[in-house]
């Protein structure tokens, strides 16, 4: 049965429930009426939303398997062999963790800490005869989130239903979930296991990583406070799966991050369902770079003689030269409000500032010299620690890239970061952007006369132009300052 592993739990909450419901009445309080049901006709009526619950869902959550290029391996029934290029049924993984369908033709959502290097990556779903091949579609290390693509057999043939998902920030503590997993891997004959509980809590930090205690190397956004928090078990192996409430619906993806220090704990964690969620699934599903705002800040508490006086608010301590912070705020600054939510911890301003995208325009209401301002910051990006996947990448205008100057230079370093500029991160070889002599790492300001800061205005201003473009260049390598870039159909005159 693929829901056995959770039938003893649900036993105890049905008896728990019955008990309850069939308990002798306080004197005084109102007889039941007629209508009212039985404790058993309760607990079974409970017992069948959660079966449907876990029965809807069965198509729509997979079990990953990560296995090692062409190492020999031990089947169930104790036999030795070597892998060929698709596991046998019986081929225990090297590694293994959960997903779930986001699309019928074959996208699976996991997250990033799944994934392995030098490794094939399968998937196993109920009712289907054999692992099937993925490719990963795209990986983001700060939210933890990647997508996967089915490539054999077929997508369109395996029947897969996409999850459906809510919003999981409208969680109250106490509502009862489900967690559907791969634990230990004794799911990928494709049964997928269900564990049950309620929600202990919401916007809870993630653990820290094993080793590390250091606040300014949290490696996701969840060490600020997004994940939710559930008694249901998540043994290694769940990492991926879905919590989904009693219509079945997906409110979070499960994380067994407990699990990666080589022990379980009591406390469950998922990522919440909400906007940032969902942006970063759709940027995923196509491939393309999840991008992140960045201020240039380096918040503080306010001191407890602050707090009990009832002050509110973040503290600006350090602005980074060359960023948004460094036009437009200033060190002492309390800031009290970004876009009118209320920021009452450094963590609270450094989530808010990290949700949003790079490039988006944000109002922050701030307390200077006891006047109350609203200030505007148009975020630039920040730079991403770890390993990210981009299989579709910027389009590459004649041979070159380029990026925001703050997603190349980290928040520790002394040096400002370049105002005004993009900053070139590729040169094809070959190409017309190499003939013109540009090289990475040179900053430039202007296309024709306009300027340029983003890598979409310069998108922009470049696709205006169809011939012959000048490009302005700024900073040490600015010699000489202008390089013309000839179109690709364009060949140089004859000397």
């Amino acid at each position: 049965m693929p829901f056995q592993a959770c039938h003893r739990q649900l036993a105890c909450l049905i008896l728990t429930i019955a008990t309850l419901l069939s308990a002798p009445r306080i004197a005084g309080a109102e007889e039941p009426t007629g209508s009212e049901p039985s404790g058993l006709q309760a607990a079974v009526a409970i017992e069948r939303v959660l079966v449907d619950a876990i029965a809807r869902n069965e198509s729509s959550v997979v079990a990953i398997g990560l296995f090692r290029n062409g190492r020999s391996f031990r089947g169930g029934d104790g036999e030795f062999g070597v892998r060929s290029a698709r596991p046998t049924l019986d081929e225990i993984p090297d590694s293994f963790g959960t997903g779930v369908v986001i699309e019928g033709q074959g996208l699976i959502l996991t997250n990033a800490h799944v994934l392995r290097e030098d490794v094939q990556i399968f998937v196993r779903a109920a009712g289907l005869p054999l692992w099937c091949s993925v490719k990963v579609k795209g990986s983001d290390p700060l939210s933890d989130l990647a997508v996967l693509e089915i490539v054999d057999p077929e997508p369109a043939k395996l029947k897969l239903r996409p999850i459906t998902w809510v919003d999981g920030d409208h969680l109250k503590r106490g509502q009862i979930v489900v967690a559907l997993g791969n634990p230990y891997a004794i799911a990928r004959d494709g049964q997928i296991s269900a564990s049950w509980g309620i929600v202990s809590n919401l916007g809870r930090r993630a653990p820290p990583a094993p080793g590390n205690t250091s606040s300014e190397q949290r490696p996701t956004m969840h060490h600020y406070g997004t994940l939710i928090q559930t008694d249901a078990k998540l043994n290694l192996g769940t990492s991926g799966g879905p919590l989904i409430n009693l219509k079945g619906e997906m409110v979070g993806l499960t994380t067994a991050m407990a699990a990666l220090a080589g022990y379980e704990k009591s406390a469950g964690f998922a990522v919440a369902v909400d906007d940032t969620f969902r942006r970063v699934v759709r940027t995923l599903a196509e491939g393309r770079e999840v991008e992140y705002g960045f201020l240039g800040v380096e918040p503080g508490d306010l001191m407890h003689e602050e707090l009990a006086d009832g002050q509110r608010g973040v503290r600006i301590q350090r602005t980074v030269a060359g960023t948004p912070a460094n036009a437009t705020l200033q060190v002492r600054d309390i800031v009290t409000h970004i876009d009118g939510e209320p920021m009452t911890t450094s963590s609270e301003l450094m989530l808010a500032v990290g949700r949003r995208a790079a490039g988006q325009q944000i109002r922050m209401t701030v307390l200077r010299d006891g006047k109350v301002l609203v200030v505007p910051a148009r975020l630039s990006k920040n730079r991403i620690r770890g390993t990210k996947i981009v299989t579709t990448p910027r389009p590459a205008w004649r041979g070159l890239r380029v990026e925001y100057p703050s997603a190349l230079r980290s928040f520790e370093q002394a040096d400002p970061i370049p105002e005004g500029c993009v900053i070139v991160t590729e040169v094809q070889p070959g190409s017309a952007a190499a003939a013109a002599g540009l090289r990475t790492g040179m900053q430039i300001s202007h296309v024709e006369e306009t300027p340029v800061t983003t890598p979409d205005e310069f998108q922009a201003a470049t696709a205006a132009h169809a011939g012959t473009v000048r490009l302005k260049l700024t900073g040490p390598d600015a010699t000489p300052a202008e390089r013309t870039v000839e179109s690709a159909t364009e060949k140089p005159a004859a000397k």
